[in-house]
């Protein structure tokens, strides 16, 4: 091993100064500190605008002998490595380290052989059974399929929210005086009403609910109760004794059980108070709850609708399974309630709407907020990047099972087509799975035309699938294909080109410049005849005929700016799900490397949401939005010219979609190649220096992306720490933002 040095450390590059992309035997030895459970990384310096969980290799835990072993491969050559803790820049551990490079074969016994150590002989059996049934598509599937199962099973500790939750009761912002002097602090104290529907819950976990409100920080709350009619005598008698024992707590009782909805509205009947939440019988409220949704809201005086993050206890009482939520995203709201809980409103915009509605009883929360932003601006509505509220999951609850309330997700497809309805949206909703909704949005007639814009140079072998699937695969008719030829030279190239001009379709134009993607897609724009424009890569396939239709659909929004898609690698794995801004210095894309079918965090991935940006591989956006901004910024030839575009819709008012249901393949640049080498490596570090000069703190505060995430390696780790948030607005009206000089 090498000798022992402080984290990060540089892993000693091989005589030839080049690690070889390839499979890897890495053995670490830690000193210095307790290391075991630490969670180390292995940093790819040189991987290009970085694909965050490629750029960023998890290793297993550190052992108790403060050892850590595994297998590791990098999927391209690269110039330096640096083993770290992910969020530390100096945690006061030494290591030492020794990265050997093995064959294909050896991997996949390593591979075996860790999982019988680590996790069992049943999770090596079925990895061994799931290669051999995945060889048939050779070997290169195989060990695909074999290194993600690997990654999942050994690349995290075994519960990461544990140690992140001990991390925030020492800090200092947490304890009882510091919260005592934010109270104090109030410029004033409106009284929250809090409703609580109740219907035969076990009494102890109601007992705990209302000793959660009780414990409130926040002295100022009433608890409006609504009792549907409980069949047991001794829910009655526990609300009861609650009453009498604190008088800022009244309750109603039914007389006949008329659900959810209409208990919420008998609570909301009750409610005296300036500001509204909600609670349901079995949850929890956390102690600090009421008082930092005041606080925000406080500082906000302009929002009239709030929500928090929120996790769940499971059986034994144990916090798990966090959603760090984005800010308000009103395309994801469509697709699942991400407002869910803790969500508090102004008393009098839920009296505005009418309350809670009788026929949507399971998603009456989800209804209600729909019909809530309906009547709010974008900037009306905040998000309150704490855990506030902890949901308790069980048997036959939604919070442990979605699909355990099957007229729930019923109710949820009714009221997102009634507020489709209601907002003028000519729109389908329809059932994805439990808890989630997929809109299909009708197209105009006639269809508007579509420019798609291909720059390419030579690699006919790549060019040509792609032209043909735009032109045949793809089952949007109005569209036009310009091809931007810049500056082949091989006659296979040139022969393609001319045969390919003769279809009415297409257009080949001469670029006739160095290198510049900008410029290439800006030249091509001034002569696309189509009202949308597409930015298509030459090694983009079309796997799906609808793709087009469905980025256009959503690009024709009138207030989305760019739209992108969901690009796989050749190999089926994700290459591109939108892009996250900050990390890596500068943006990156999550997700990188995951199946195809990966979820991702909360069933995110199977659903259409706002982004900050997309990439520039596919991407599509009305010209009139294009144009409002300038289009690409030449200044930026080669990298991040997609996410300044981006940024640069947005700070204009735009929104940018992000689509699953538009599946490509892209296979990663392949004409131009790796940033490996060092004139590139130049070339994007430059460009990486623009884009901080240019946005600043803006790209450490993407709206997408939780503060309490990592911007360290891998997306949506959890952050040592949470990030404060930036200073500036993204939504700029009716002003300008500053931006330095265009180099072009």
């Amino acid at each position: 091993m090498a000798e022992a040095g402080p984290l990060p450390l540089d892993v000693p590059a091989p005589a030839c100064g080049l690690f070889e992309g390839g499979w890897y035997r890495l053995q670490a030895r830690l000193h210095g500190v307790s290391a075991a459970g630490l969670r180390l990384c292995l940093l790819v310096e040189d991987a290009g605008p970085p694909c965050a969980d490629e750029a960023c290799v998890s290793l297993p835990p550190v052992r108790a002998d403060a050892r850590v072993q595994a297998l590791v491969r990098l999927r391209m050559d690269t110039h330096a490595l640096r083993l770290g803790i992910p969020g530390h820049a100096d945690a006061g551990v030494r290591a030492q380290v020794r990265l050997r490079r093995i064959g294909k074969r050896r991997a996949l016994a390593a591979m075996l052989a860790d999982l019988a150590r680590q996790a069992g002989l049943g999770a090596a059996l079925y990895l061994a059974l799931g290669v051999a049934w995945r060889l048939r598509r050779g070997l290169r599937a195989a060990g695909d399929w074999a290194y993600a199962q690997y990654r999942q099973r050994l690349g995290a500790p075994p519960d990461p929210y544990a140690g992140w939750l001990l991390a925030r009761a020492l800090d200092p912002h947490a304890q009882p005086a510091a919260r005592a002097r934010r109270l104090a602090a109030l410029p004033a104290r409106p009284r929250v009403s809090i409703l609580l529907p109740v219907y035969a819950p076990p009494l102890d976990w109601l007992r705990a609910c209302l000793d959660s409100v009780r414990a409130q920080i926040y002295p100022d709350w009433e608890l409006c109760i609504a009792d549907d009619a409980s069949p047991a005598p001794q829910v009655r008698a526990l609300i009861e004794d609650y009453c009498r024992r604190d008088g800022r707590i009244r309750a109603v009782y039914r007389a006949r059980n008329g659900h959810i909805a209409a208990a919420s509205n008998d609570a909301l009947a009750l409610a005296r108070g300036e500001w509204v939440a909600l609670l349901d019988h079995d949850d929890l409220l956390a102690p600090q709850a009421l008082l930092e949704m005041v606080r925000a809201a406080q500082a906000h005086p302009h929002w009239r609708m709030l929500y928090s993050d929120e996790d769940k206890l499971d059986a034994d009482g144990r916090r798990c399974d966090p959603y760090f939520k984005p800010d308000f995203d009103g395309t994801l709201l469509l697709g699942q309630n991400c407002i869910g809980h803790l969500a508090m409103y102004r008393a009098d915009l839920l009296r505005e709407v009418g309350g809670f509605a009788p026929d949507v009883d399971g998603s009456q929360d989800w209804d209600l907020a729909l019909r809530c932003i309906e009547r709010l601006q974008h900037d009306e509505i905040g998000h309150v990047p704490q855990v506030l509220y902890h949901w308790r999951a069980h048997a036959g609850s939604s919070a442990a099972d979605p699909a355990a309330k099957d007229y729930a997700t019923t109710a949820a497809r009714r009221a997102v087509q009634r507020h489709l309805e209601r907002t003028g949206q000519m729109a389908r909703a329809e059932i994805l799975a439990p808890g989630r909704v997929r809109i299909h949005r009708a197209l105009p007639s006639p269809l508007p035309r579509v420019s798609l814009i291909v720059p390419t140079r030579d690699r006919v072998d790549l060019l040509r699938p792609c032209v043909e699937g735009l032109l045949h695969a793809t089952d949007y008719p109005a569209l036009e294909v310009l091809v931007v030829d810049n500056g082949s030279v091989e006659a296979q190239t040139r022969d393609y080109l001319a045969a390919i001009a003769r279809d009415a379709r297409v257009r080949v134009l001469c670029f006739d410049a160095p290198f510049n993607y900008s410029a290439i897609n800006n030249f091509a724009a001034r002569q696309a005849s189509g009202s949308v424009l597409g930015l298509i890569n030459n090694d983009i396939q079309v796997i799906a005929p609808g793709w087009l239709r469905e980025m256009v659909a959503e690009a024709l929004r009138p207030e989305v700016g760019a739209v992108g898609a969901l690009l796989l690698y050749p190999d089926g794995r994700i290459q591109h799900a939108g892009v996250l801004l900050g990390i890596g210095g500068v943006a990156a894309h999550p997700w990188c490397g995951h199946p195809a079918d990966s979820d991702g965090q909360m069933g995110r991935l199977r659903l259409a949401q706002e982004l900050s940006a997309v990439t520039g591989a596919c991407l599509v956006v009305r010209r009139e939005a294009f144009d409002a901004v300038g289009g690409l910024d030449a200044a930026l030839p080669v990298a991040f010219n997609d996410v300044d575009l981006c940024l640069r819709l947005r700070a204009a008012g735009y929104r940018n979609v992000w689509t699953p249901h538009a599946r490509l393949v892209h296979a990663e640049s392949a004409t131009r190649g790796p940033d490996t080498d060092p004139h590139n490596l130049a070339r994007l570090r430059r460009e990486a220096d623009f884009m901080r000069r240019r946005w600043g703190v803006l790209l450490d505060d993407d709206p997408a992306y939780n503060p309490n995430l990592s911007l360290d390696g891998e997306a949506f780790a959890l952050a040592t720490s949470p990030r404060p948030r930036a200073r500036g607005e993204w939504m700029v009206l009716g002003g300008q933002i500053e931006l330095p000089p265009s180099a072009g």
